[in-house]
């Protein structure tokens, strides 16, 4: 399963890009998160979809500097595959 992710708010600048990794890794998610020139970060997350609903979950919170106001979520059958989950 594959998840398209974007997240906006305060959410640049205060490691939400670290922590998402940390929470895809401890989750064993793969894919990789990226800033946006917006001020959003966008995610491509691969995994089974329990994992990805916890994944999807945190988002919603962010780590403990971020203000996450809106999470906008995409869902797709699996159509690529990831080593690792990686910031770009």
């Amino acid at each position: 399963m594959t998840v398209s992710i974007r997240v906006y708010g305060d959410v640049q600048g205060v490691f939400f890009r670290r922590s998402a990794k940390d929470e895809a890794d401890k989750l064993g998610v793969t894919g990789w998160v990226r800033n946006e020139a917006d001020g959003s970060v966008v995610m491509m997350v691969v995994g089974d979809r329990k994992n990805l609903e916890k994944f999807v979950k945190w988002c919603k919170g962010g780590p403990p500097l971020s203000k996450v106001e809106r999470v906008e979520v995409d869902w797709r059958e699996s159509e690529q595959d990831f080593a690792s989950f990686e910031i770009l």
